[in-house]
């Protein structure tokens, strides 16, 4: 049975269906990651639940989406049912105690929760890029569009900022593909057409702030039980590639945010990544290489991440090389690309000589799986077939009613209800343009637009004798001290702001650091 230093998982099954041991999962190897996977209705939610609660009861705070609503019961308490109470006496769970966790729902519309957002600048080119689905030679252009905004000091915070942007850059292109390489209006056009159906789709609700603090999915109650931050995602899951960038931005943000705590005794925050295969559908080498990056890092300051997906194939090799902790529910094998799946997962699992690992992935019933944690000395157990406990909360969806009452006693609420929209590139780059316009306006009306300053060649000539002026000097290339003096600040205060931005290893902007 589980005690202050592991969490219960369930129970393993000998040859003959009897009891056999307690399978726990070690919480100082709870930042090792893990794996849960399975067909559809085969067990998958209630597992991330039961883990979820156990890293709770440690006080270990919890990030996960709720993708079909199913995982909204955890905030309220569950009640006794005869399949609940029977898997209890067939685990051993005893006593099956009922509780409710500390939940603070969350929901990029903010509908079925407290909106989350983030700023374009803390997205970074290549999270906004893959969100877009950009040709390389349109996430050239996002790259220096970014580039332009940090030299020039230009906050983009939210769509209208981006799309200021990318109009001046359109305007600029001669001058930037000197610069930078060859920037295009079609191309630029083509990333404004795709930032429009982004907004359609709801994407602008996301951009902008208050942007989410990362204390705020970090969160401990006065109970010392850790909060589980549940994401409604059913919405979100309309736009998948909105859904798999959000949450990458957010492990980037904890990967860079968080200090280095080496292996700690407990998790500081355990990440639930379902429908994890969305994160790497049609997803670029680049960007795959640097989540594997963060995944292998990350559990050095103390996240565990877990991915819950269908099909082990869905995750990359050498991601799914360092998930230590899994729980493997049944998979059907119909197909060839299905029968390999199984192959996959038995071999990833240390051989167990009671049983055939393959055969058995396609045997399993509801609410059993294969379990496989990570022991002393971080070495894979020998894995077993085992019957999952149940969950002490609600098994299934909380009504609208209740999810109001709990949002509204919710630590957060207030603090990211309401937008601000405070001066960013938009408006810095209309003052720019008005600025050129009564510019302009006042060389109209003057007749001329040379600088005046006495002393420095650039004063009328006086007339010559019968009435005539001097013919106008002809135009040079040189400086004069003036504009030479203006440049040179306009020149120290660009680098300065580009020296002040750092950006993290998926191109988020690194905050507070």
């Amino acid at each position: 049975m589980a005690d202050d230093t592991s969490i219960f998982i369930g129970a393993s099954r000998k040859p003959d269906d009897s009891y056999q041991r307690a399978e726990n999962l070690l919480l100082q190897y709870g930042n090792r990651h893990g794996l849960v996977t399975g067909a559809t209705g085969t067990g998958k939610t209630v597992s991330l639940q039961i883990l979820a609660e156990g890293f709770s009861n440690a006080g270990v705070p919890v990030f996960c989406a709720d993708i079909k609503g199913d995982l909204s019961g955890i905030a309220m308490m569950g009640t006794a049912q005869d399949f609940l109470v029977k898997r209890a006496e067939q685990v051993k769970l005893d006593p099956y105690d009922f509780q409710e966790f500390p939940v603070i729902f969350w929901d990029l519309f903010g509908e079925q929760g407290h909106p989350i957002r983030a700023t374009i600048s803390e997205m970074g080119p290549l999270l906004l890029s893959r969100l877009m689905n950009l040709t390389d030679a349109q996430e050239g252009i996002m790259n220096i569009a970014f580039r332009i905004a940090d030299e020039e000091g230009l906050l983009l915070l939210d769509m209208k900022d981006l799309q200021a942007l990318l109009a001046n850059i359109a305007e600029r292109a001669e001058e930037i593909s000197a610069r930078y390489g060859n920037v295009t209006k079609p191309s630029v056009g083509a990333i404004q057409r795709t930032l429009l159906v982004l907004e359609q789709q709801g994407a602008a609700n996301f951009f902008g702030e208050p942007a989410l603090r990362i204390a705020d999915i970090m969160r401990t109650i006065r109970d010392g039980r850790g909060a589980i931050s549940v994401l409604a995602a059913d919405k979100l899951m309309m736009n998948p590639r909105l859904y798999a960038t959000f949450l990458l931005w957010l492990m980037s943000e904890l990967f860079e945010e968080l200090p280095e705590v080496g292996d700690p005794d407990k998790p500081k925050l355990v990440f639930f990544f379902d429908e994890a295969h969305l994160l790497f559908d049609e997803a670029p080498k680049v960007l795959i290489d640097r989540v594997e990056q963060v995944v292998r890092l990350i559990r050095s300051k103390g996240v565990g991440v877990y991915f819950v997906t269908q099909n082990p194939l869905d995750i990359p090799e050498k991601v799914l090389a360092q998930l230590g902790n899994r729980v493997q529910h049944a998979l059907r094998a119909y197909t060839p690309r299905e029968q390999q799946a199984v192959r996959t997962a038995a071999e990833t699992f240390r051989p167990n000589p009671d049983f055939d690992c393959a055969t058995a992935i396609t045997q399993l019933a509801t609410g059993e799986a294969l379990v496989s944690t990570l022991e002393a000395k971080g070495i894979p157990s020998m894995v077993q077939r085992t019957l999952i406990r149940p969950p002490s909360s609600r098994l299934g969806p909380i009504t609208p009613a209740e999810r109001l009452k709990l949002i509204g006693e919710s630590p957060v609420t207030g603090q990211y209800d309401q937008v601000i929209d405070r001066e960013s590139a938009f408006e810095m780059l209309q003052k720019k343009a008005k600025e050129a316009q009564d510019a302009e306006a006042q060389q109209a009306d003057t007749g001329g637009s040379r600088w005046t300053i006495p002393g420095f060649g650039n004063d009328d000539p006086a007339p010559q004798s019968g009435g005539r002026r001097a013919p106008a000097p002809r135009p040079s290339n040189r400086q004069t001290v003036a504009e030479a003096a203006i440049k040179s600040v306009v020149r120290s205060v660009g680098s300065s702001v580009g020296r002040a931005i750092v950006r993290g290893i998926l191109g988020s902007l690194s905050r507070g650091r």
